[in-house]
């Protein structure tokens, strides 16, 4: 059973900022023994990384493969870029997807009712080339409201010099840019937009435990990592329990659609709008889709 909302936990003054600006950081929103635990079980994964060549297991319930490196991945200078829905195999991932401070504020932004959409991942490691281009995330999620928000918990100290996200202020309210280039799924907008993206940019960094709360709307890309340190994003996407989704899940887990807060909704709410309907990725992670390479070696031996 979900269980009932705490008392609010962001203030009137941040609620307002987030309908403005579409976004908004709050420092310590994970306690120090949860971001150990996440921390702890992220360098696991990076070191189990090191023996494997190409994407690998285990696999996520659509058969994909859960960990995801780039094609720049070697076993000396591992480039672990995406876990896919770790909260399916951690106990601490979990924990925190559902019950942390961030769900509470979600529930301040959306509404008492709050379900869970899928979570992930984005690591960028020292050296290696990860980048995301710009794109709005409700073009791959689209639901029949935008009352979904990302949850983006720091794992690192997160920094220009780092690839920190970088948003576009106010974009949330704009239109909906189209993710198709010549009829093909390309996961980004086109070249033109991106770089009057870029020149209204400004960066979203923190602490780590702080968390970037971002609408679902929201543009936003960004730079590999510049610096020796490295930058790991605990991804949580969540919506109004009467949000339904009109596509499939990109990244489907058996905790999809779990109701985290409040009661599930025996409806649909329905607000105007139109959106392009996002291609099914097939490959590992959206990295792929927007032309960087996975690893593709072959397997090490056991």
């Amino acid at each position: 059973m979900a269980r009932m909302r705490s008392p609010k936990t962001l203030t009137a003054e941040q609620v307002a900022a987030f309908r403005r600006d579409g976004y908004l950081v709050v420092e310590d929103a994970l306690t120090p023994d949860q971001l150990a635990e996440l921390r702890a079980d992220l360098a696991g994964w990076v070191e189990e990384s090191r023996a494997h060549t190409k994407p690998f297991g285990p696999e996520t319930i659509d058969g994909r493969a859960r960990f995801d490196m780039g094609a720049e991945h070697t076993a000396e200078r591992p480039a672990l870029r995406r876990v896919n829905n770790p909260s399916d195999i951690s106990v601490s991932y979990f924990q925190v997807m559902s019950d942390a401070r961030t769900v509470d504020m979600v529930a301040d932004l959306v509404g008492p009712n709050v379900k869970f959409h899928h979570c992930k991942i984005n690591v960028k490691l020292p050296g290696a080339k990860t980048e995301v281009a710009y794109h709005q995330d409700f073009a791959f999620t689209p639901h029949t409201n935008d009352d979904v928000v990302t949850a983006l918990l720091m794992l690192d100290e997160v920094t220009e010099e780092n690839g920190c996200l970088m948003v576009v202020p106010g974009s949330h309210t704009g239109p909906m840019y189209s993710l198709f280039q010549d009829g093909t799924f390309t996961g980004r907008v086109d070249d033109a937009t991106e770089t009057a993206m870029q020149a209204r940019q400004v960066p979203a960094i923190g602490t780590a435990g702080s968390v970037c709360l971002m609408h679902t709307r929201l543009a936003h890309g960004s730079a590999p990592n510049a610096s020796d340190r490295p930058r790991g994003l605990y991804i949580c996407v969540y919506s109004a329990a009467d949000a339904v989704p009109i596509a499939r899940n990109p990244m489907p887990s058996p905790n999809e659609g779990r109701i985290l807060r409040g009661h599930a909704s025996p409806t649909a709410r329905m607000i105007p709008l139109e959106v392009e309907l996002p291609k099914q990725p097939k490959t590992a992670s959206f990295f792929t889709v927007q032309g960087q390479e996975s690893a593709r070696g072959t397997e090490a031996a056991e």
